[in-house]
Order: C-alpha cells, then sequence, then structure tokens
C-alpha cells in the first residue's frame, strides 16, 4: 500500500489522562450518537485510555466542575454537540476536545452558511434558496427547477430530508415546513455518484462512493440498511485526487480542523457539487470515516487514538 498515515505522536495511553467520551444528548440524533459513543468508548478502552462515557453536556458540565475529566471525546451529534456552543463552553473551561473549533462547528451545523462561504470561495455547491418559517416552497421550487432536495438547514443524519422529483411530491415537505422551526434548504438535485471524503488531520482519506440499494441514501440506507455498498476509493487516478484536493479545501474554507467528512456529488454535467461537512462524523458499523481510514491500514481504535490524539 503506497499511502501511509503519520507516525503515531504518542504511544503511552496515559499522556490522555482521563477522557470523557461525550455521546448521546437531546438531538434528534440521539441514538445514532449513543451507538457511536459506545465503539469509541471501548475502542479506546481497548487500547488502555482511561475513558467513560457521558451522556449530554448538562452531565458534562457536573463531571468536569467536579474535576473528573481532563479532556473530553466528542461524539455528540447535531444540536450543541456541533453548533459551537459545546466547543466555546469547553474552551472557556480551558478544557482539550476532539475536532473543529467554535468558528467551524457553528458554520458548518449551518448548511446554507456554508454553501455562503463556498460560493464566496468559487467552490462548486448546487444552486439553493433559503426558506425561512413561512417561506413559499412551490414559488421555491418554480424557481430552482426541479428536482430538488428540502432539508433542514441545521439537521444531520438525514433526518426531515424531502427528495421532489415533481410538484406533487411537494405536500409532505411543506406539511413539514409547517411544523419546523428553523430554515430550510431547498437545493438542487445532483444526479449522479454520491461520495464522501474523510479528514483527518490534514489528510484527505480515500474517497467512498456509496450505492444504496435503493433509490437515493436515506437514514434507513446510512443506518439500517445491509445492503448499501461502499466502494471504497470511490474514483480512480487524477478524479481521486482532484476529489480529495476539492474536500481538503472546502473542510479548510469553512474553518474546520482536526478530523470530519465532506460529502460531495459528481453531477454528470457539472462535476464535482459539495454538498456539506460533518464535524463530529458517525463512528456507527455503518459508518464511513472508519471504512476509508481502513484502506491505510488505520483499524477502528487507532483511529479513535489519533482523533483523540489531537487534543494533546
Amino acid at each position: 500500500m503506497s499511502e501511509r498515515l503519520p507516525a503515531l505522536r504518542v504511544t503511552d495511553p496515559a499522556a490522555f489522562g482521563r477522557v470523557a467520551v461525550l455521546m448521546g444528548g437531546d438531538t434528534s440524533e440521539r441514538e445514532v450518537s449513543l451507538d457511536s459513543g459506545g465503539n469509541v468508548l471501548a475502542a479506546l478502552r481497548s487500547r488502555g485510555v482511561d475513558a467513560q462515557g457521558v451522556d449530554g453536556v448538562p452531565a458534562l458540565l457536573d463531571a468536569l466542575q467536579a474535576g473528573r475529566f481532563d479532556r473530553v471525546f466528542n461524539i455528540l451529534h447535531g444540536g450543541v454537540g456541533e453548533n459551537g456552543v459545546l466547543q466555546g463552553l469547553l474552551a472557556a473551561l480551558r478544557v482539550p476536545y476532539t475536532g473543529s473549533d467554535v468558528l467551524g462547528c457553528a458554520l458548518t451545523l449551518d448548511k446554507i452558511r456554508t454553501k455562503q462561504v463556498w460560493l464566496s470561495e468559487g467552490l462548486p455547491t448546487p444552486r439553493y434558496e433559503r426558506l425561512p418559517r413561512g417561506a413559499d416552497l412551490r414559488a421555491a421550487a418554480q424557481r430552482l427547477g426541479l428536482p430538488v432536495f428540502v432539508k433542514p438547514s441545521s439537521e444531520g443524519s438525514s433526518v426531515g430530508v424531502f427528495r421532489v422529483l415533481a410538484e406533487s411530491d411537494l405536500a409532505p415537505a411543506i406539511a413539514f415546513a409547517a411544523s419546523y422551526d428553523g430554515e430550510l434548504l431547498m437545493e438542487q438535485m445532483v444526479r449522479g455518484d454520491e461520495l464522501t471524503v474523510g479528514i483527518l488531520g490534514d489528510v484527505a482519506l480515500p474517497s467512498i462512493r456509496i450505492v444504496p440499494a435503493g433509490e437515493w441514501y436515506d437514514y434507513h440506507a446510512k443506518y439500517v440498511a445491509e445492503d448499501t455498498q461502499y466502494l471504497c476509493p470511490g474514483l480512480e487516478g487524477e478524479d481521486e485526487a482532484a476529489l480529495r484536493a476539492l474536500a481538503l479545501r472546502a473542510f479548510r474554507a469553512a474553518a474546520c480542523s482536526g478530523w470530519g467528512r465532506v460529502d460531495v456529488m459528481r453531477d454528470r454535467e457539472r462535476g464535482l457539487q459539495l454538498i456539506e461537512i460533518n464535524t463530529a462524523p458517525g463512528m456507527t458499523s455503518h459508518s464511513l470515516v472508519p471504512k476509508a481510514a481502513g484502506e491505510l491500514g488505520c483499524d477502528y481504535a487507532e483511529l479513535c487514538w489519533r482523533v483523540l490524539e489531537q487534543t494533546l
């Protein structure tokens, strides 16, 4: 294998001290976070790290005030785990933590603002409409042209995502919008390959091309189905190099650091199109960053170690 990750910075688990693995919380992604967190906790312990699971930010704050932990492995998906609130709290308490800082997290949890930054940097992303509460979804769809996706600007794990192929498909999205408090994003649908690139430090990991058995990669295909195909690397040669370079540039443009995942589509006519960034990627049995790291000879436990190393 020609590619290698840099050598580990430390080999003694005592260097990390007492580690809180933050998971769960009260967002729509709670169950996925608990799954990810349980796996991370077991992996760190398997390598001798003094790690304990903590469910949610209030419990973490109590534990930190009691002096029980030295650093935090954040695997809290969505909400305060990824919107900069947790990161600001930990920075104020001078507690090291995994992943991006306040700015990178706050920016990238908001898909609309992320796209605005990418566009200002001349990076490719599908055309979109910002839908504040009360917006006319039918009018927005007419302006963009069908097909489109409608999704919350600040949720993850395919929660509240609607695929609109025809005007008759708008009804469920309109009903959801009526009960949803936040902004929605309507985005031109990209027809082509679905790709994702994990970022670990300064390295863009081998891409993964996702081939769901159904028509699209929804929540079921991500976390339940056993017949979704994950092809790694997703592309070859110069195409793969260009994809990974774009993902790393997009990650940095959005002020992200540490580790994360950049989702990209390859349109048949427009080429690569940036979709979104995840600053606390899933670490479940179906998750993609561990699969990509494995292509470079980095198993799950080593990946967790490498992410935690970034807090030193």
